[in-house]
C-alpha cells in the first residue's frame, strides 16, 4: 500500500503547486508573441480579427477580378464598349456573397453572349452574301457578314459601320431582322 499512497501524495502535491507556479508566471511580462495574441486595447482588433478582415478583403478582391474578367469577355462577345474602371468602382462596395451571386449571373450572360445566334438559314445567307466574312466592306453600300445597308443596320439597333461590329453583334442584328422580315431583306441569297 505504501507505493500507492506515495504516488497519490505526489500527484496531489503537483496539483496544489500548479496554481502557485501559474501565479508566479503571471507576474512575468509576456513575450511579444504572447502580447500580440492577447486581447487588444479598447478599439483595436485582435490578431484573429485582423487576419479574418484581411482574408475577407483578399476574397473580395479575387471575386472582383473574376467579375471584371467576365464582364470584359461579355462586352467582347456582344461587341459593346467596356469601361473597367467603372465596373471596378461599382463592384467595390459589394459583399462577397453578392459578388458570388453576380458571378453566377455573369457566367450565364457570357454563355448567352457566346452562343451561336445565327440559325442555319442565316449562316447560309451570310455564306452567300459575304462568304461569311464579318469584315466585308466592298464600297458598294453593303457592309459586314450579312451585307447590311446602313439604314437596315440602324433599323435593328446597330450603330456605326456594320463591318466594324463584332461577328456576334452582326449575328444578333441579322437574327432580329430575320425575325421581323424573314428572308426578304436578302432577295438573292435568302431564297
Amino acid at each position: 500500500m505504501r507505493p500507492k499512497t506515495t504516488s497519490a501524495l505526489a500527484v496531489a502535491g503537483t496539483l496544489l503547486a500548479a496554481p502557485a507556479a501559474l501565479a508566479a508566471a503571471a507576474d512575468d511580462p509576456p513575450s511579444p508573441a504572447e502580447a500580440a495574441l492577447r486581447a487588444p486595447v479598447a478599439g483595436h482588433l485582435t490578431m484573429a480579427q485582423q487576419m479574418r478582415a484581411e482574408a475577407r478583403a483578399n476574397r473580395q478582391q479575387d471575386l472582383i477580378r473574376r467579375a471584371v474578367r467576365l464582364e470584359r469577355r461579355i462586352a467582347g462577345a456582344r461587341g459593346t464598349r467596356f469601361a473597367e474602371d467603372r465596373v471596378r468602382v461599382r463592384l467595390r462596395g459589394e459583399a462577397p456573397s453578392a459578388l458570388l451571386t453576380r458571378l453566377r449571373g455573369l457566367r450565364r450572360d457570357l454563355r448567352e453572349a457566346q452562343a451561336p445566334a445565327a440559325s442555319p438559314a442565316l449562316e447560309a445567307i451570310a455564306a452567300c452574301e459575304s462568304g461569311g466574312d464579318p469584315t466585308t466592306d466592298t464600297g458598294n453600300g453593303f457592309y459586314g457578314k450579312y451585307q447590311f445597308t446602313l439604314g437596315t443596320w440602324q433599323a435593328v439597333g446597330g450603330s456605326g459601320n456594320p463591318a466594324q461590329a463584332s461577328e456576334a453583334e452582326q449575328d444578333r442584328r441579322a437574327a432580329m431582322l430575320y425575325e421581323q422580315a424573314g428572308a426578304s431583306p436578302w432577295p438573292v441569297c435568302g431564297r
